[in-house]
């Protein structure tokens, strides 16, 4: 008897002492509230101090130590857990689910050292009493929704070592509180909104820092902010608005520099006379997308560590190829539009680890050499005046590359190896020489049987098909003559076309104001030698015969067609004529033809035809986003806007011959998006001055052959004439913004225009509903616009997605790319993003 009661009281005993911890205001029971509240439950009976992610001191009384990463925890930390534990040292919540943090999260203590929730969905802002981690080293708050500004707290956190709060939308400046963190080793703010200048005495304020990523954001600048950072060795402060100079930038410890996507200028040439500069420690180093002007570095070569050069997109002077013979190590160069002449140098060949080449819209000359680079994945050498045979050694490995392109150039090549859909895309303007030895298909014997009823057989039918022609052709005239009034005479000799020349179309009716179209001359960029003519352009669009109209738009009607040689083009009227002088457009022609981007539809040419300002264009085949979205059914094509060769008849039923049911995909949609974004970022950010779309709507964004989106229609505002912001708020009803309508804060478009539009299409692609509409109840929620935004604001989004991508990729990325939208759309243009942050905000949902 005794000796069981003796038992009972030792187990007792020890049940109490595993489950003391749990008993009400422990720590146990704090860490043990918050799983269970999370969604992860424990066993009881265990102490908590014995689970795997959680640290206990000596004594096994108080938790120091929670790691809790990727353990799918969701929703709000609730009040009286996790903010009790009084004595805690590092919390590590990333990787989860969590939306909110309680009210007594930020009186964890002073005793906390490291406190990482990135990759959560955490929203709000960050409270003034965060300056009550007076210990804290380590503060990692990335890759969330946390918003408002910086608050000026942070100047008490002096053993601030870490700080990342990237990828979430903070706004305003960077507090001056934060030069007091002289601790500070690392700081990441990339991707927010943030604006403004850096506080003064920047660089000086940290000795021991040796990262700073100020990527994507609004901040102004120069160079000379950073200097007296002694141990700095990465700086990152692409796509923001820092100017002058970069000689500053250039300091001794520096492995990496990303000055990309700014306004800085001069000649990076004299960068040589900074002596303290140490070329072997760089290995990262991207200057693409600025106003440099002048040469090259002097002293690139000694930069024999360098594994990452961009320069492209720069204002640089005509140079030959720089010397790099000596950069063994480099991986990535792009030299693309900076003003490279003469030849592409052999000595390229010995860069073996080279995997990108970008040396597209230069002006070389010559024969391209074998460039026999085993690990080359892209090669891109478009878009300059290389001629004669591509290797045929090139060509064998071309297959093997991701991605080549050898358009607009002069070359010759037999490529019976590569689809019609390759030839188009990436060997623009080439000509394919191929042997009739090259197809044996051509040379295998046929069957002789039953050739004399052959033979009856293709007489036959070549009789019925010359009648047919003669049937249509003659439909044909009778039909033309009734439709068009063209004030001309009947002429025999078409070298002796005179005008002038009067079109109609539906809705419009336009006049090209000359006397001999043989007289007028087409600009085509790409092809300077070639001589053609308005005379050339009626031949094209048969006489802009409405069978070759393909739209109407606010600018004027687009016609189809082909001009000598092969050129398939879209031929552009701009209706409406223009104060400018011919001399005048003719130079703002020059210039939008320089401007290229994989995501703008290339002006090919134009012609000054009279008043009359006629832009030509590369014809895109797949049609334009309207059509997609709206005015077809997915997976039906047109006659007049989607390309036949993507299509193939089986079963009766039109398919689409690309991947993965193309238009009906979420990744599809999110590319179109991601791309068009892309290109307005080149517009507003990368070209000086800044090029404001104006008209940025479903139907200005093209699909090419390769299904990639184009934006059209840039840069023609200022050609167009005067009205134009008028014209754009009648014609594009449901995409033009909200200050368009209100004339006493009405003034001129600006960038916030264009991200508002962009918003309307980013909407359209989710939702496949139109800007206005039946779909759509009287009263506030009209629009498209006003009808999503408040379905945001409940968050009820989800029901807006359109139901065919529904279940074709992750909802939460649409959710989220319905919120960007929602930016967008803000009805105060200060409280939109700038196109760089979007294109930052669509990447990180981007579909794998």
């Amino acid at each position: 008897m005794g000796l069981c009661l003796f038992c009972s009281i030792l187990v007792f005993a020890l049940f109490f002492r595993q489950s003391v911890s749990q008993q009400p205001n422990t720590d146990g029971f704090y860490v043990h509230d918050f799983f269970q509240k999370m969604g992860k439950a424990n066993n009881f009976s265990a102490s908590v101090c014995s689970w795997q992610w959680v640290f206990c001191d000596s004594h096994q009384e108080n938790v120091i130590g929670l790691v809790a990463s990727d353990l799918a925890l969701s929703g709000f930390i609730p009040d009286n857990t996790i903010g009790k534990l009084s004595k805690l040292e590092s919390l590590d919540l990333s990787n989860n689910k969590i939306t909110g943090l309680s009210s007594d999260f930020w009186g964890l203590g002073s005793t906390l050292k490291i406190l990482n929730l990135s990759y959560n969905q955490i929203s709000g802002s960050i409270p003034s009493n965060v300056g009550n981690f007076g210990a804290l080293q380590s503060l990692d708050l990335s890759f969330n929704s946390l918003s408002g500004e910086l608050p000026a707290s942070v100047s008490s956190l002096l053993s601030l070592q870490v700080l990342k709060l990237d990828r979430n939308r903070f706004i305003g400046s960077i507090p001056s509180g934060v030069l007091n963190c002289q601790s500070l080793v690392s700081i990441d703010l990339s991707f927010n909104l943030l604006n403004g200048t850096l506080p003064d005495g920047f660089g000086a304020a940290f000795p021991k820092l040796r990262t700073v990523n100020l990527a994507g954001n609004e901040i102004h600048g120069k160079s000379q902010d950073f200097v007296g950072l002694q141990s700095i060795t990465y700086l990152n402060i692409s796509g923001n608005l820092f100017q002058g100079s970069v000689i500053s930038v250039f300091q001794e410890p520096l492995q990496v520099i990303d000055l990309s996507q700014n306004q800085f200028e001069g000649y990076i040439s004299q960068v040589h006379s900074n002596s303290s500069f140490n070329w072997s420690h760089l290995v990262f180093l991207d200057m693409s997308v600025n106003k440099f002007s002048g040469t090259f570095f002097q002293d690139l070569n000694k930069a024999q560590n360098l594994r990452h050069l961009n320069l492209a997109h720069n204002r640089f002077s005509k140079q030959e190829f720089p010397q790099i013979g000596k950069l063994s190590a480099l991986e990535y160069l792009n030299l693309s539009q900076t003003g490279l002449t003469g030849r592409i140098p052999p000595a390229i060949s010995q860069l073996d680890g080279l995997r990108t080449l970008d040396l597209s819209g230069n002006h070389f000359t010559g024969r391209i050499t074998y460039l026999g680079i085993n690990n080359l994945e892209v090669l891109d050498v478009s878009q300059n005046n290389l001629t004669g045979e591509i290797p045929y050694s090139m060509l064998l490995k071309l297959p093997k590359m991701q991605k080549f392109n050898f358009s607009y150039n002069n070359f010759t090549l037999c490529a019976s190896q590569f689809s019609p859909e390759t030839l188009e895309s990436a060997f623009i303007g080439s000509l394919n020489t191929c042997p009739i030895a090259a197809n044996p298909n051509l040379f295998r014997r046929k069957t002789t049987t039953h050739n004399g009823l052959k033979l009856a057989l293709a007489i036959s039918l070549a009789l019925i098909c010359l009648l047919l022609g003669l049937l249509c052709l003659a439909f044909g005239c009778r039909r033309k003559s009734r439709m068009w009034v063209v004030k001309q005479e009947a002429y025999k000799d078409e070298q002796n076309i005179s005008g002038p020349f009067s079109f109609q179309t539906d809705s419009t009716t336009w006049v090209a104001d000359v006397k001999l179209a043989t007289s007028v001359p087409v600009v085509i960029f790409e092809k300077p030698l070639l001589s053609f003519t308005f005379a050339d352009l009626l031949s094209a669009t048969s006489n802009f015969d409405r069978g070759t109209l393909l739209a109407e738009g606010r600018f004027g009607p687009v016609y189809r067609g082909f001009l000598p040689g092969g050129i398939h083009v879209a031929v552009k009227v701009l209706v409406h004529g223009s104060t400018m002088t011919d001399h005048e457009a003719a130079r703002e022609f020059e210039y939008l033809g320089r401007i290229r981007h994989p995501n703008l539809v290339p002006l090919t040419g134009y012609c000054l035809a009279g008043d009359q300002r006629i832009a030509i264009y590369d014809y895109m085949e797949n049609g334009n986003l309207q059509n997609l979205l709206h005015d077809l059914p997915l997976g039906v094509q047109t006659m007049e806007d989607w390309s036949t060769d993507t299509w193939e008849e089986n079963n009766n039923a039109i398919q689409n011959v690309g991947s993965e049911g193309i238009q009906t995909s979420w990744r599809f949609r999110h590319k179109i998006a991601l791309g068009t974004a892309r290109a307005l970022a080149f517009l507003h950010h990368g070209c000086s001055p800044p090029i404001i779309h104006r008209d940025v709507k479903a139907s200005s964004v093209y699909l090419d052959s390769n299904w990639d989106p184009r934006l059209s229609d840039f840069g023609l505002a200022k050609i167009f004439g005067n009205g134009v912001e008028d014209e754009m708020a009648l014609s594009s009803q449901g995409y033009a913004p909200p200050e368009f309508s209100q004339p006493e804060e009405a003034g001129s478009p600006t960038p916030k225009s264009d991200v508002y539009g962009f918003g309307v299409v980013l909407f359209e692609l989710i939702t496949r509903k139109k800007p206005i509409g039946d779909d759509y109840p009287d009263g506030q929620d009209s629009n498209l616009v006003n009808w999503v935004r408040a379905l945001v604001r409940k968050n009820q989004g989800l029901s807006a997605i359109d139901p065919k991508i529904r279940g074709l990729g992750p909802e939460t990325q649409m959710e989220e790319a319905l919120r960007i939208g929602y930016l967008c759309t803000a009805n105060l243009p200060s409280k939109r993003p700038s196109m760089h942050q979007i294109v930052g905000l669509l990447k990180d949902i981007e579909p794998v």
